[in-house]
């Protein structure tokens, strides 16, 4: 795991945890304005790195995106909940499934076809629209894929504040996050947006809302 404090500044009360999806940076939600510190987490190829001590924030929350939502459930499991608030947006609990994450099939031909080329239509897929090519790491890119896929999420046990799900989302089907959802989640919302749903908001208020 990797952590990238995006955004802090001396005497913030509140402190927003971002564990991002796959291959796409904080380029995605820059754009959403908050005065809390924000921490980004991305790379789930091991998932054993601690967070930081946010002991010291009057208020902590949590947004999970895409593989984020399962990354972090299962990171958790060993250790204490250090959050006020968690919102599940554009994942599942169980990330790699037929009927309730990414079809199995999809994740294997994407392992097994991962390319620059590739990869650029992913971004496309994700976003909705074409996007700029990225340079990218492929080998790295894959074996977090591998991990991911490899991980045993069936005995989480976890419920979120808030889960949300993109109406047009390419990589994880609708159909398969409403029946992730049911009884994982307090609120379960529904948007029209792509995987990549972060346009849809101005503030990480209304994501949290």
């Amino acid at each position: 795991m990797q952590m990238q404090w995006l955004q802090k500044a001396e005497g913030a009360r509140e402190v927003l945890v971002i564990f991002s999806g796959w291959g796409i940076g904080p380029e995605a939600f820059v754009h959403l304005k908050t005065k809390a510190d924000i921490l980004c987490v991305s790379n789930y190829r091991d998932l054993t790195t601690d967070l930081p001590d946010l002991s010291g924030y009057e208020a902590r929350n949590l947004i999970a995106w895409s593989f984020g939502v399962a990354s972090y459930a299962l990171w958790q499991e060993s250790r204490v909940d250090p959050f006020d608030r968690k919102v599940a947006l554009c994942g599942g609990v169980i990330p790699v499934d037929r009927d309730l994450g990414i079809p199995p099939v999809v994740m294997q031909k994407t392992i097994d076809t991962l390319s620059v080329t590739s990869f650029q239509i992913f971004l496309q897929r994700c976003y909705g629209r074409a996007v700029p090519p990225e340079l990218v790491d492929i080998p790295a890119l894959k074996d977090e894929l591998l991990a991911v896929q490899a991980r045993d999420y069936s005995r989480v046990e976890l419920t979120w504040d808030k889960a949300v799900i993109s109406r047009t989302d390419k990589i994880f089907p609708a159909k398969n996050l409403r029946a992730a959802w049911v009884g994982n989640a307090t609120d379960v919302v529904e948007t029209d947006a792509p995987h990549v749903a972060f346009s849809a908001w101005k503030t990480w208020a209304e994501v949290l809302a």
